[in-house]
């Protein structure tokens, strides 16, 4: 084994991916597999697409439908991989949802879905995947998507459920890494700024022209390049990481 394969290699662990039929998602359960490990994905869409591409590249994975904000869901989910699995050791807790609406148009059942899918859901997710690890003395690592959203406001486009469920991710995260660092389980998360998924391309052209300014890098980034960051927070090269959040956004946070 090389040095960088056992700094950053994942071989013999088990990876849970929730959202991972598209998008982020998807990019990140194939680079996990990638760097050797399982990798179970929950999503309620399905997965096939994914699984495809996984074991295109000679990796290991199986899906499992799951809705993140049912905690009866997600424990069924867990109790499964284990039975399967035998273990949970990383988990990029990454489903979420977005939407764009000014204050007054917004309904407060609409403000509630986006905190119930991106902030609840990643709780329920993590606290399970948590007890587990507790009850099995598993040294994991949860890897929860936080946004840069989470520490500005984005412009021109309003998203104030999106921006404040995110900001809550971030400080869900140093909570639940302080509570669990007695029990060697790592809690960080990871900041992206605006990525070109095939989401994307629904994205009106009038806000991607709006963006571009306030990026200094003047471009959008590829889902690839958050692989680099996730792979250092999920394997042991990051085992003295815990409560940080990696900004990803081609320094549009800096301004």
């Amino acid at each position: 084994m090389s040095y960088l394969d056992k700094l950053f290699g994942l071989d013999g662990k088990v990876a849970v991916v929730t959202g991972g039929g598209r998008g982020i998602g998807q990019t990140v359960a194939v680079g996990l597999a990638k760097a050797g490990a399982q990798v179970v994905i929950l999503s309620r869409s399905g997965a096939d697409e994914t699984l495809q591409m996984i074991a295109k590249e000679g990796g290991r994975a199986y899906y499992i439908a799951t809705d993140v904000t049912k905690e009866e869901s997600v424990d069924a989910a867990f109790a499964d991989i284990m039975k399967r699995s035998g273990s949970i050791d990383i988990v990029f807790n990454n489903a979420g949802i977005c939407m764009h609406q000014t204050t007054l148009e917004a309904t407060i059942a609409e403000f509630r879905e986006v905190i119930d899918v991106n902030l609840t859901g990643e709780f329920i997710v993590a606290r399970a995947a948590g007890k587990i690890m507790i009850e099995n003395g598993i040294r994991g690592s949860i890897i929860n998507m936080a946004s840069m959203s989470g520490s500005i406001v984005n412009i021109p486009q309003w998203q104030c459920s999106y921006n404040s469920s995110k900001a809550a991710i971030i400080h869900m995260t140093r909570s639940l890494a302080a509570e669990w660092a007695q029990f060697g389980i790592r809690v960080n998360s990871i900041s992206p700024g605006y990525i070109a998924t095939p989401m994307s391309v629904d994205t009106p052209q009038e806000l991607k022209d709006a963006w571009m300014p306030l990026i200094p890098m003047h471009r959008m980034g590829d889902p690839e390049e958050l692989i680099p960051p996730i792979l250092y927070l999920a394997a042991d090269a990051s085992g003295y990481t815990s409560g940080s959040d990696i900004v990803v956004d081609g320094a549009y946070t800096c301004l």
